[in-house]
């Protein structure tokens, strides 16, 4: 993990977004995941020189996470981060972009297409859950398991770097032994700052009404790529499976040896199915 680029910040229909803008080429917008202390550099550092290598990556720290706006959201969640992520791109001057994100970040992203389909040339999603059916039932928490680590992090005794090595190991990385230290660094350090405690302590409430998006789904016509980990600790490949044949243009590949973090945990490959997926698509 090299250190982080130049942070850049931009408002976002009111929102001040902190964000990373790397290489020239296709604009590529990465939203990263919903878990303690992600942020986009996090998520997405060990491969953004790969994509940045032919393509404009403009890696985003989503409100409440990182860098950027902290403050509460009121009404449908996923319709106000679209709503927000739109506003970002205006002031980029971004029409049109590629978006490759994880989990959370994935979820703004489809939704995003279905309601303003014209700025979404293509999506790759990981790790996302839309919708709260279908193959949920051989997990545990009854799909809740993210909310569920998040409250035992920030619980107790608090953050502490053992607490973040063992839920990114046992949730998010398929080989825990190779997780960097860099990457925990980042991650527990970021979980310490005070306005993401605050958000911690109240649960769910500051971040909006949650909404199901089976009928945005339908209606997403970019194409999309589902890129999952065959071991996910959070949804097995067979919840993608219908993802992929509820969007119109839905496809999937499942990678062996990778959890939750494709991107961190085999970079390589991953921007090798990535790009492919990216290139082979018309303008």
């Amino acid at each position: 993990m090299s250190p982080a680029p130049e942070s850049h910040y931009a408002d976002g229909a009111g929102i001040r977004y902190h964000y990373h803008d790397l290489g020239s080429g296709p604009d590529t917008v990465f939203l990263h995941g919903g878990g303690p202390g992600c942020t986009a550099w996090s998520d997405f550092g060990p491969v953004a020189h790969l994509f940045a290598a032919d393509r404009r990556c403009l890696l985003v720290d989503i409100q409440q996470y990182g860098k950027s706006e902290k403050s509460a959201i009121k009404g449908p969640m996923w319709d106000h981060h679209a709503a927000k992520t739109v506003g970002l791109l205006d002031t980029l001057g971004v029409d049109r972009a590629d978006f490759v994100c994880s989990s959370w970040g994935g979820t703004i992203a489809l939704n995003l297409a279905a309601k303003y389909p014209d700025r979404v040339r293509s999506l790759v999603i990981t790790g996302s859950m839309p919708v709260f059916y279908g193959p949920l039932a051989p997990l545990p928490e009854n799909g809740h398991r993210g909310r569920t680590a998040r409250d035992i992090y920030y619980g107790g005794e608090g953050p502490t770097r053992e607490k973040m090595r063992d839920l990114i190991t046992k949730l998010e990385w398929y080989d825990g032994s190779k997780l960097p230290e860099e990457t925990l660094t980042l991650r527990y350090e970021q979980s310490l700052d005070e306005e993401e405690r605050a958000l911690a302590a109240m649960s769910d409430s500051p971040r909006g009404d949650w909404q199901d998006l089976t009928e945005e789904l339908g209606q997403i016509q970019a194409p999309t790529l589902f890129m999952w980990g065959m071991q996910d600790a959070f949804l097995t490949p067979d919840y993608p499976l219908m993802l992929a044949r509820m969007v119109p243009n839905g496809n999937l590949h499942v990678m062996d040896h990778t959890s939750h973090h494709l991107e961190e945990e085999r970079p390589e490959a991953y921007h090798s199915v990535v790009s492919g997926f990216l290139n082979s698509l018309s303008s």
